[in-house]
This record gives structure tokens, sequence and C-alpha cells, in this order.
């Protein structure tokens, strides 16, 4: 396992969560203060075109890195990045603000290429741990950004953007002059797209049922955390009068659990459990995770929250990294950029779909005072049936997986998987 080019790639994944979760926090208040005057149905459009361009360019990101190389396309993404950034940051009108989402959207897409770049330099035991330093970059990239969103924009507004933007141009010079390209002449990723036949191999790939299987798990366990992250702070707001410094802290507290389980020990759980049995255990402590949540009280305390923070932590290190290594060994070296660009894909439609499906069932037509004396238009009601969905739709995860044991067994191959899916 070739240890230089992957700590490169954690870094520019890393960074790239940095940024995006500098703009949680902050891109709000920057739209819509007087210089922009934005709804908040137009900042949700900011953050939603991000997702939808992210959802369109990656599995373009991951074809373009198979026939050109993953070097190129990763270093041509992070100056799109770089550009999106200083755009929002110099931004003078609304629709400023839009493109520069969008450009950082369309070159969001990159994480496609950097699990393909992993998925070159891993060998098939090692694989799900390298794909476990994407997640730990996840983790920590929530962890770091929010809160120097916050630290910087006491300097203005619009510095955390720059600051990012910065950040992105120092990774392309790291990138430039560290790491080496992966697909040579003779890679099979290569000799496909010159064939031209990557598009009718990727319908094949997609047909086979152990692929298909892996997608909609992921899918349906992104859509069921996507609900609880756009709901727990509201919760914590209604329930414990918790306001974003509280949850920034917990939301922390998640991100570092995450990162240790993704970076340290999810390659030594996947040699002794195998990948499918920790999607499976994932999944169902996830469930289990959602259906709990909403017994939480003032009167339960900060131990319980903590623990349930800790076991949704835990749940998505397990099941992430997994099946991002349970796909790439279901499609042949020569598809690994094409199917991990699906995946993500699939994950930019996850995200989009979840916070609408809470949006929905959170709302409560009768306001009620939450426990900061407020009212709020959320119940008891609405938000047992909001996280209590979410659990539904990763408890179907969980049978899926279920299924997909049953089916192909915990002791295939890459090669077996391939050839069977």
């Amino acid at each position: 396992m070739k240890r230089s080019p992957l700590v490169v790639i954690f870094v520019t994944v890393f960074i790239d969560l940095v940024g995006f979760g500098i703009v949680i926090p902050v891109l709000p208040y920057y739209a819509e203060g007087t210089k922009f005057g934005a709804t908040p149905s137009q900042v949700g459009l900011l953050f939603a075109s991000y997702s939808i361009m992210q959802l369109i360019f990656a599995p373009v990101l991951g074809r373009l890195s198979d026939k050109h190389g993953r070097r190129p396309v990763l270093l041509a993404s992070l100056l799109g990045t770089a550009l999106g950034f200083f755009i929002l940051g110099f931004a003078t009108t609304l629709w400023m603000l839009f493109l520069g989402r969008i450009i950082d959207g369309i070159s969001g897409g990159n994480i496609s290429t950097a699990q393909a770049y992993i998925a070159d330099v891993t060998t098939k035991e090692n694989r799900a741990k390298g794909m476990g330093l994407i997640g730990a970059a996840f983790g920590l990239g929530f962890v770091f950004g929010p809160a120097i969103g916050g630290i910087l924009s006491r300097w203005g507004i619009n510095v955390p953007f720059m600051f990012a933007g910065g950040l992105a141009l120092a990774n392309v010079v790291l990138l430039f002059f560290t790491l080496p390209e992966t697909v040579t002449a003779d890679h099979p990723a290569r000799v496909s797209a010159a064939s031209g036949r990557g598009f009718d191999q990727l319908i094949v790939a997609l047909r086979k049922p152990a692929l298909a299987s892996v997608m909609t798990i992921y899918f349906l366990g992104i859509v069921a955390f996507s609900i609880m992250t756009a709901s727990f702070s509201l919760f914590m707001m209604f329930r414990l009068g918790y306001d974003a410094f509280h949850n920034g802290w917990i939301f922390a507290f998640v991100g570092v659990i995450s990162a240790i389980v993704q970076g340290g020990l999810i390659g030594r759980l996947v040699k002794k459990f195998g990948e499918p049995l920790l999607v499976i255990v994932g999944s169902l402590l996830f469930t289990a995770s959602l259906l709990v949540v909403p017994f939480v009280r003032s009167t339960t305390g900060l131990a319980t929250i903590l623990l349930i923070a800790a076991a949704t932590s835990i749940s998505q290190a397990l099941s992430a990294p997994t099946l991002s290594s349970l796909a790439s060994k279901s499609a042949s070296a020569a598809e690994q950029g094409t199917v991990l660009g699906v995946m993500q894909s699939v994950a930019s439609l996850a995200r989009a779909v979840g916070p609408t499906l809470a949006a929905v069932l959170i709302y409560s037509a009768v306001a009620h005072v939450g426990f900061d004396g407020q009212p709020q238009k959320m119940s008891d009601a609405s938000l047992l049936r909001t996280f209590w969905i979410a659990a539904a739709i990763q408890f179907v995860g969980f049978l899926l997986a279920l299924y997909f044991v049953r089916s192909y067994g915990t002791k295939h191959a890459a090669s077996e998987m391939t050839e069977t899916g």
C-alpha cells in the first residue's frame, strides 16, 4: 500500500470538506445580509445548486479520469474549487453567489476521482482501509470547517470564502509536485476509454445485482442520515434549547469519532469481519439510533445525547467506506472511475432528497412552544414522525444488506464479485 500518494489524497479530500464545512454556517448569513438580501428559499437553492451539480458531474469527472488520468482531473477540479470560492468572496450580486456555488459543485465531484485513485494504489485486501481515509477526511473536515468559518467571519463575512479558495490553491501546488499518475498507457481504464466502450461497460456494470444492491444500500443510508442532520439541530433547539454553539460541539464529537474509526480501525475490522457484515452492523446500529432520538429530553441528560451521537458516528464510519469498497470490488479495473463517479452522484441525489423529506416531515401546521419558550412550527408528533421514517428508510437498507450477504456471501473475492455480480 503506497503511503505517500494516499496522504496527498487524504489532504485533498480534507481540504475539500473543510471548504464545504466553512460554507454551512457562513453562507446563510452572507446571502441574507443587506448586500445580497436573499430570501430563505433562495438560500436553500444556493445549497441545492451545489448538490445538483455534484449529481450531474461526479460521473463525468470519474469518466474523464479513466480517459485522461486521475492527476489532471484532480488538478483541474481543485482550480475550479478555488475559483468558486473566490467568486463567493468577491461577489457583488446574488447571481455571483449562485455562480460560485455551481462552479464549486461541478468541481466537488472530484471525490469520485480520489476514490478511483485509491482503488488504483491499494490491493483488494486493503481497499476498504484506503476508502476509510476518505471517510476520515470527511469527519475531520466537518469538525474543522464550521469552526474555521465561524472564527474567520469575525474579520469579515467573506473572509472564510477567501481562506477556502487559498487552501484549494495550496492544495493544487501540493498535488502538482507530489502526486504521481496511476492511469498509465496500458491501464485498463484508459484502454477501455480509448476503445469507446466505457459507457456500454458502465451500463453492463449497473445491471449487475451486486453493484445495484450496493448503490441502493448506499442511497438509503445517506437519505436517512441527511434527514437526521437536517433535523437534529432543530430537534435539539426544540427539546433542549441548544443553540448553534452547543450543537457545533456535538457535531465535532461525531466527526472525531468518525475520523478515528474510518482512519484507524476500519482496515482491521474489514480483515476480521468482512465488508458486508460491517454494512449490516452499521445499518442496524443507525436504525436503532434514529428510533431512540425522539425520546431524548432534558431529563435524559447530555450523556444520552453523546451516546446516540457516538452510535450514529460509528454506524456511518462502518458503512460508508465499506460500501465504497464493495462498489469498487464489484467493478472491473476499467470501470473504477466511472462506477465510483456514479456512487458520488448517488450520494449527491440522496443529500438532496433527505433534507427535502425532513422539511416536509418535521413541519407542524400548529406551532408548539419549545424548551426555549418560543413557538416553533414543529411538535413532538412531527419529530417522532421525522426520525422514525428515517429509521424505516435505514431499516430497508439493513434488510437489503442482509439480502446482499445471503446472495453473495462474505467471502467473495473482488474478481468473483465482478464475474458473478
